[in-house]
């Protein structure tokens, strides 16, 4: 496991601090980071930056290149860094380039809250990450998530597909529907997105029951934690299940045909956490079985989702391409996060969000 060290240098206050922006950002945004302290020197060259495929869009068009001439620009722009405010390509293969010919580079700010997977492809060596400190968007996708799981609850508890079915055949027929009030939810995963997951579930009248290696929260949006030990002696409890779990070498393929089998008959499970803690096929075999009444999935084991995967086909399966999190206002609310890392930066305080990077190999 690699140490943390502190990634600030002993500084005065006449230290010039260059932050480079190495992914596509609104102008205003830019001019938020400059304020935040006039000892920054913030570097912005959008001609140098794909063109974006959305709003909030970190990776820009695939066929985006750069000529010679910009290509040196791009590096000397990175080797010139002291923050990076993005990972370049927002891949894993461009924090390690990044890294390498950036020897004053101290501390990149991810915009994802899966950061860390982005590190663990990067294979840095233990030395680069005690001189690099990386961070992560947690916390700032909470909400957007949490609204995709309670839309997966609700289509699924009220029988969407029936809905859109009857409708299309012109067909009126009363029947009752289930509630969600009373019944009980678990969430594996009890972070900054699975506390919002259970305010809003708390909401509705469920019932919550939180899993997060601590077995501990402040929250009161939960009423009863545990540790991860405690997962198989859940499950039968759970009406339905949300995973809100980055992919480490602890949470891979945690859910299994065995917690599939564990799970109550007519359950329903959401992951908007990542696909490689989910076992496809044996979560294919519940829905195909009736095991589950349906699943509501942002995330999934290979994206894009395969032309050839059964998920497609089933009419109980709510898919989302990995868009949940997506807002018209993702990168106000990164570069907010990341205006309050900088003064902690410049302060030599505690960066927040700070990967981890023992849990990834």
């Amino acid at each position: 496991m690699a140490r943390q060290g502190n990634p600030n240098r002993s500084r005065n206050a006449a230290d010039r601090v260059v932050v480079a922006i190495a992914t596509p950002l609104e102008p205003e945004l830019v001019a938020v980071i400059r304020s935040v302290d006039p000892r920054l020197e913030v570097v912005y060259e959008p001609e140098l930056l794909p063109p974006t495929r959305f709003p909030g869009d970190h990776r820009g068009v695939e066929a985006f290149r750069r000529s010679p001439e910009q290509k040196d620009r791009w590096r000397t722009m990175i080797g010139s860094a002291e923050v990076l405010f993005g990972l370049p390509g927002d891949t894993g293969r461009g924090l390690a380039e990044a890294v390498r010919i950036a020897p004053g580079l101290r501390w990149v700010q991810g915009t994802a809250a899966g950061a860390g997977e982005q590190v663990r492809a990067a294979g840095l060596t233990a030395d680069a990450l005690e001189r690099v400190a990386i961070t992560t968007t947690s916390g700032v996708h909470g909400a957007e998530l949490a609204e995709f799981a309670m839309l997966g609850l609700l289509a699924i508890t009220k029988d969407l597909p029936r809905l859109l079915s009857d409708k299309a055949a012109r067909r009126w027929s009363h029947y009752p529907m289930p509630e969600l009030r009373g019944r009980t939810i678990l969430i594996v995963g009890f972070g900054s997105i699975g506390e919002e997951i259970g305010r809003l579930a708390r909401a509705f009248g469920m019932r919550v029951i939180g899993i997060n290696r601590s077995g501990m929260s402040r929250s009161g949006n939960v009423d009863e934690m545990h540790g991860p030990d405690s997962l198989v002696d859940l499950l039968p409890a759970a009406d339905a299940v949300a995973l809100a779990l980055p992919s480490t070498h602890e949470t891979r393929l945690m859910f299994d045909g065995r917690a599939f089998e564990s799970m109550r008959d007519g359950a329903i499970f959401i992951n908007v956490g990542r696909g490689a803690v989910v076992d496809e096929e044996a979560l294919v075999a519940a829905l195909r079985s009736g095991r589950l009444r349906g699943a509501a999935l942002d995330v999934f084991a290979t994206e894009p989702l395969p032309a050839d995967s059964p998920l497609w086909e089933l009419p109980n399966v709510l898919i989302s391409p990995h868009t949940a999190a997506l807002s018209i206002h993702e990168n106000a609310r990164i570069v907010e996060l990341f205006c309050e890392n900088l003064r902690r930066y410049l302060a030599s305080e505690e960066l927040l969000n700070r990967v981890d990077p023992g849990p990834l190999y």
